[in-house]
């Protein structure tokens, strides 16, 4: 492929390899920048700021568990990686080291000023060098009773391995020193038990004072107890923690089910090779010394020195303690103007219009309804469903538990390698299945990532159809922390098309054609850019060209590529991406035309939309996918265009507030410096997520209030 650059009315040819893009692993850390942000506002409430460093935390662990895990494995194919790969493999991973070190020294510096923070709000945390004489007593009783049982500490000596580490669990590693000259001075390693008892423990409050130590510090103070009676006493209790490759390696054994293979290599990722080591760096020479040459590390092979805790992701369970301004104001989640009555059949509505709910504004209650009124009505036949990441206690495959027992067929595809989510899923997928679910595990070659299900009912003697297509999972918990879109339709094109989907799913030769919705892998890349082809021959035609395109990630090259093409062309792109964008903005000549934002917010913004100008006919989509290779060529995506007008004008309208934004917006410019899109003189502050509650809220009492004075409407 070549791309086209038009200087001086004269093309010059650029190989693809040569298009400006940002290594998506550096664009990844930028994005875990914007987190680390939001920990650093001061706008933002207090608690929600030691979330925040949870959040960036927890990222990160990911980050090195998979990205980093693939990086090193690519050193070990030499200069072929770079061939695959389009990066020197070697050179990335110092980069990349560099970056989080960094990252790691401004995390700590946050980290003490929120300390300093909390102070003033009289919340201290507090650790086992302060403990009053009577906060002593406590976390003595406390130890006793709920946390020495659950401690199992393991003896280390040079004559030793070193014993396995778990991934994800932090750890305490104590220098022993004997009281008696005829035993050797010992290493003990001891996991912290945060998984299965809170890692924050709430003092006694004294007075308006309220203090919390880390589980850590209550078995720093009483961890000398435990080795006493050896003959031993503690000389430090350092607090490391090691993250492993979590790359699942898929046996290709073809006598072995696709469940067989997965719950193998799930077992096998918890033995992952080691590729980051944190340690507290007030450890001694001796220790560090000691325990990287234990685990056949060195200085180099991304061991990262911190500060005194690691496990920092348990801070996003962080005690909401201290006053109602400490923490976010979270307004109680809306009904659809169209749903509001619980009375109502929600299949009635749907049949009558398309509606369009947006989480977390719109309750998530709404899709758990419909598949429990669709597990009882006795119109309904059938149900079919994606599932790619449920909750654990999942309401939605119970409701089609109850589905089967009310005697509906229902089929199910379960994707077994939703990356974290494996085991989860193989529990459903179990479950499901012994109550009589006919279920799919996935499509060989494919990730299932879709989002649909299709409900077929017989009315009248006649078959009707309801159809699900959205951007988020069908996950009753994300759905209080994601911002994503659901369309709930009975359109007979979007419904039968949906169908084919489901006929491929069951039946991979199965492929299927399809005007309204766009799949991937087998349409979905030429259908946007065949959109992109056509908004490049508008602006040469000298007619309104534009894209606003608001997705998760914009990795893939020749979509990036694309995207140049058309602002050369002189189509106006806006782009809105949360994370990885590895289109360079404000290069001349390539995207003169192009403005990225993304926003970081107390919402994860998650949702996917397709907007192009068409010559005045705009083209809305909402859709799983973002602009990866994996999405449009590795994976099973669905895109649904927009139909129903009052649907397409929430969406547009959803999405110029974002465009207005001017709070909790980021400009993402070629050099990733994070710039706050700050509000002009004059100006009021749009804080995008407020406004999209308040518009939809707003939108919701005026139909009411319309419905009231004109009760002939049904609805």
């Amino acid at each position: 492929m070549l791309i086209f650059e038009y200087r001086f009315s004269i093309f010059v040819m650029i190989p693809k390899n040569k298009i400006p893009h940002i290594n998506r692993e550096i664009s990844w850390l930028s994005f875990n920048e914007r987190v680390l942000q939001e920990a650093s506002d001061p706008s933002t409430p207090l608690i929600e700021r030691l979330k925040f460093l949870g959040i960036f935390s927890n990222n990160r662990d990911e980050f090195y568990r998979v990205r980093v895990a693939t990086i090193n494995r690519l050193t070990k194919l030499g200069k072929k990686a770079i061939a695959i790969y389009g990066d020197d493999p070697k050179e990335l991973l110092q980069k990349l080291q560099r970056k989080v070190i960094e990252q790691q020294q401004r995390f700590e510096e946050i980290y003490q000023e929120l300390l300093h923070e909390l102070a003033k709000e009289n919340v201290f945390i507090i650790n086992e060098k302060q403990l009053s004489p009577e906060q002593q007593t406590y976390v003595k009783g406390y130890f006793q009773r709920e946390v020495v049982n659950m401690l199992f500490p393991i003896m280390v000596d040079e004559n030793k391995p070193f014993p396995y580490m778990k991934d994800k669990s932090g750890y305490l590693f104590v220098r022993l020193i004997s009281t008696s000259q005829k035993q050797k001075n010992k290493y003990a390693l001891i996991e912290i038990p945060s998984r299965v008892t809170s890692r924050f423990i709430v003092l006694p409050q004294e007075k308006n004072k309220k203090y919390i130590i880390l589980l850590d510090d209550i078995i720093r103070f009483n961890v000398h107890e435990m080795f006493a009676v050896f003959g031993y006493t503690t000389k430090e209790a350092i607090n490391i923690k090691l993250t492993r490759d979590a790359e699942l390696d898929i046996d290709q054994d073809v006598s072995k089910s696709m469940l067989e293979k997965i719950s193998k290599s799930v077992k096998d990722r918890k033995k992952g090779q080691p590729v980051r080591f944190v340690y507290d760096n007030t450890m001694s020479r001796e220790m560090l010394s000691f325990i990287m040459k234990k685990l056949g590390m060195d200085k180099k092979d991304n061991a990262i020195p911190g500060g005194r805790y690691h496990n920092f992701k348990d801070f996003i369970g962080f005690p909401n303690i201290g006053e109602k301004k400490l923490v976010y104001d979270h307004p109680p989640a809306l009904n659809h103007k169209y749903l509001n009555n619980i009375n109502t059949s929600i299949l009635s509505v749907i049949k009558q219009k398309d509606i369009l709910l947006h989480y977390p504004y719109h309750t998530f209650d709404h899709i758990i309804r419909l598949l429990r009124e669709a597990s009882i009505d006795p119109v309904v036949e059938s149900i079919k469903i994606t599932l790619y990441r449920v909750a654990d206690s999942s309401k939605i495959a119970n409701a089609l538990i109850n589905a089967i027992k009310n005697g509906k067929k229902v089929t199910v595809l379960v994707e077994l390698q939703a990356r974290f989510d494996e085991e989860n899923n193989i529990y459903w997928a179990n479950k499901l299945q012994e109550e009589g679910a006919t279920v799919i595990y996935g499509v060989p070659g494919l990730k299932v990532h879709s989002k649909l299900f299709l409900i077929t009912t017989r009315e009248n003697g006649k078959e009707v159809q309801y159809a699900h297509i959205g951007t988020g999972n069908f996950n009753e918990k994300t759905a209080r922390i994601y911002t994503d879109f659901s369309l709930l339709t009975a359109d007979k094109n979007i419904t039968q098309e949906i169908g084919n989907i489901f006929d491929f799913y069951a039946n991979n030769f199965k492929t299927g054609s399809y005007k309204h919705l766009a799949v991937a892998p087998f349409f979905m890349r030429q259908t946007f850019v065949n959109l992109i082809d056509r908004e490049i021959a508008n602006a040469k035609a000298k007619k309104k060209a534009y894209m606003i395109l608001k997705m998760n990630s914009l990795v893939d090259k020749d979509m990036i590529g694309k995207l140049y093409e058309a602002s050369r062309a002189g189509v106006q792109i806006t782009l809105i991406v949360r994370g990885i964008c590895s289109l360079v903005t404000e290069i001349e000549g390539f995207s003169d035309n192009i403005k990225a934002y993304s926003i970081v917010d107390k919402y994860l913004e998650h949702a996917r939309v397709f907007i192009f100008g068409n010559n005045g006919d705009e083209k809305v989509y909402i859709t799983s996918a973002d602009w990866m290779s994996r999405n449009l060529d590795s994976r099973s995506e669905v895109a649904v265009s927009i139909n129903d007008p009052e649907v397409k004008k929430q969406i547009k309208d959803i999405i110029n507030i974002q465009l207005s934004g001017n709070t909790k917006v980021r400009i993402l410019d070629k050099l990733q410096q994070n710039i706050y899109k700050k509000a002009k003189p004059g100006e009021r502050k749009i804080r995008v997520q407020d406004e999209t509650y308040n518009y939809l809220k707003n939108d919701k009492e005026m139909h009411l209030k319309t419905r009231k004075n004109n009760p002939v409407s049904s609805l």
